[in-house]
């Protein structure tokens, strides 16, 4: 087998999601094709023709994204066909599970040790963990003003009683997660690291960090 062959399979096994996700939207070629040139790059019918019945053998990584929006899957939904075969060829001649190839792709196959510090890997399981935080944080603090407007809604005393006490606790782990975040991203700065845009809910706990830094 030639390196040739493993890359034409490869673009078949994707052209093969391609035209499976568009059937799936209900988008025609021709409407596939506008709306790639809507999202500014052109990819014509005859392109994404050629590619879905194999008369095109390599697909550029531009189209693939491009393809991937306009299609709305993930684009490694379209690399790893994941539930619907086994095994994917990764590389030439080399068959594994697929999601042991999609986590490869990724990052996010196991190791034994913690990625060592400044690897990529490490920058990837770093970034993955602020994600975690974020989301953290927004469910307790949802949580939190939740149990706060339950309790200002009440018109029973003892229960709106409980439910302040209630909403206390719950404010109070809220703001512990928000702190760990902070110092999550104010470590993730010392490393020299942009730690990534908050979701407006939270454009607060980078007020925070301001604020200390105001007060040291």
């Amino acid at each position: 087998m030639t390196t040739d062959e493993w890359s034409s399979r490869l673009t078949a096994r994707v052209a093969e999601q391609i035209r499976a996700a568009r059937k799936a939207t209900g988008l025609t070629v021709a409407e596939t094709a506008d709306a790639c040139a809507a999202l500014g790059l052109a990819v014509p019918k005859t392109t994404i023709t050629n590619l879905e019945t194999g008369r095109r053998a390599s697909v550029e990584l531009a189209e693939f994204l491009v393809l991937a929006r306009v299609l709305g899957v993930p684009p490694i939904a379209l690399l790893f066909p994941l539930g619907s075969a086994p095994t994917v060829e990764v590389l030439p001649g080399r068959e594994v599970p697929v999601w042991d190839g999609l986590a490869w792709f990724t990052g996010e196959t196991p190791l034994r040790a913690p990625a060592p510090e400044n690897s990529a890997r490490h920058l990837l399981d770093t970034f993955r963990a602020h994600s975690d935080a974020v989301a953290t944080a927004i469910a307790s603090t949802e949580l939190a003003k939740e149990r706060r407007r339950k309790a200002t809604t009440t018109l029973d005393p003892a229960r709106r009683a409980a439910l302040l006490k209630t909403a206390t606790t719950y404010e109070q782990l809220a703001f512990d997660d928000c702190r760990e975040l902070r110092e999550y991203r104010q470590r993730m700065r010392e490393r020299g690291l942009v730690p990534p845009a908050l979701p407006d809910e939270l454009a607060f706990v980078d007020d925070m960090v301001n604020d200390s830094e105001d007060d040291a």
